[in-house]
């Protein structure tokens, strides 16, 4: 499904955003993920799906990952364990384009489940750095500052705001629907990105 992706058009890929928030590590800790959100269109352009849920953590929730997130161990106690959760990421991430800002943590995360076969994946941090390389900063919310976007990703997860998992994975979404538009890319393969993919 991966090398059949890369040779569609960008404005016709199935495409799933997804962000994790995590409970924080210290050496020798593994770390765990505490929030997923996940936004899936069947077009670029197309309308959107969203799924976002708690995940159960088998240990306490770091103050230093609170502090960014605010999300606490307490919040987490009724909340399904990643286990449970699977049915629902798998059904929104198969057969899709896996986008994230630095998605180096949701790969790991989703290896917790070998071989899902999920992917390719495009990394909107590498995607912005290469078509805003004058931008100082390149962190999800300063690249949509950048784009002047910020106003979409509000639209689209009402009430919601940074480092929270749906809101960040629909910033990587409005991204990525503003530089195909920006850069003309709509009807251009996928395999045009390829400094940004991974398999």
């Amino acid at each position: 499904m991966g090398t059949q992706l890369m040779h569609c058009a960008l404005g016709q890929l199935p495409i799933a955003a997804i962000d994790f928030e995590s409970a924080g590590s210290a050496p020798g800790e593994t770390d765990c993920p505490v929030q997923i959100g996940i936004v899936r269109v069947d077009s670029l352009f197309g309308k959107e799906e969203c799924f976002t849920s708690y995940i159960h953590c088998a240990r306490p929730v770091r103050w230093s990952a609170a502090k960014v997130h605010g999300i606490t161990t307490d919040m987490l106690q009724n909340a399904p364990t990643f286990s449970e959760l699977w049915p629902q990421i798998r059904r929104m991430l198969s057969g899709c384009l896996v986008v994230g800002h630095n998605p180096a943590t949701e790969v790991r995360f989703l290896s917790s489940f070998p071989g899902h076969g999920f992917g390719p994946w495009l990394d909107t941090l590498q995607l912005a750095r290469k078509a805003l390389p004058s931008l100082k900063e390149h962190s999800l919310g300063k690249v949509c500052e950048a784009l002047r976007i910020c106003s979409q990703v509000d639209a689209l997860v009402p009430g919601k705001h940074w480092h929270d998992a749906l809101y960040d994975a629909a910033g990587s979404l409005e991204i990525l629907r503003a530089l195909t538009r920006a850069l003309h890319m709509e009807n251009a393969p996928l395999r045009g990105l390829a400094f940004a993919i991974s398999e």
